[in-house]
């Protein structure tokens, strides 16, 4: 299921609506999220190279760059999350018939468990990267197509909120509570931020569409 991005969507979607369990809601928030920033890209390539907007032609190029970055990393973080999911799978299929069968067994459940909660909280972190490019280019890409700009900030600040709901499943079972402290205050300030992002690119986007 790594390769999910070689599929075609219809495919995708199909796996998705299906009853496996992967793709799971994390993934298909990084891949919702990669569609975002997609838009990111495309307004900066419908920027470079237009006479009117050459002053401005090498921030839109750096931009444009850091999208396919980030695209290329949420790919990557995708087949993470299904691989960390099947991981839990593994350890909680492990017998627990004696003692320390279930020590060792809740030693690698606790270690799972981060692992499935790192991996959505490093979508959160690219996909806040993400707002941070889009809210640069709302202020200065190509006008005939902000509105997309506007686009990717909704869709990345939503897939933010949504995958951050696959590190919340987890929280309750992990024992480590100077970690769960940790990512409650680092979820936090994500949500805070992705939204003051969002909010500041789509008033830029809907002044310049005037």
């Amino acid at each position: 299921m790594s390769e999910i991005f070689d599929f075609p969507f219809r495919r995708i979607l199909a796996v998705a609506a299906s009853d496996a369990p992967t793709p799971g809601g994390g993934s298909v928030s990084a891949i919702v999220g990669a569609l975002g920033v997609a838009m990111t890209a495309m307004v900066g390539n419908l920027t470079v190279g237009k006479p009117k907007f050459a002053d401005v032609e090498p921030q839109v190029k750096e931009i444009t760059g850091a999208a396919y970055f980030i695209i290329n990393k949420l790919e990557k973080l995708v087949a993470a999350d299904i691989a960390a999911f099947g991981k839990f799978m593994e350890v909680y299929r492990m017998p627990k018939n004696t003692e320390e069968e279930k020590a060792r067994r809740e030693e690698l459940m606790q270690k799972a468990l981060k692992t499935a909660t790192d991996t959505p909280m490093e979508v959160a972190r690219t996909l806040l990267e993400a707002l941070e490019i889009t809210e640069r280019l709302a202020k200065i890409g190509n006008k005939m197509a902000i509105s997309d700009a506007g686009v990717a900030a909704y869709i990345c600040e939503a897939a933010i909120n949504a995958v951050l709901l696959s590190a919340d499943i987890n929280i309750p079972m992990i024992k480590d509570q100077d970690y769960v402290k940790g990512i409650l205050a680092e979820k936090e300030r994500i949500v805070s931020e992705a939204k003051r992002l969002k909010d500041a690119a789509v008033a830029v986007v809907q002044e310049r569409m005037k």
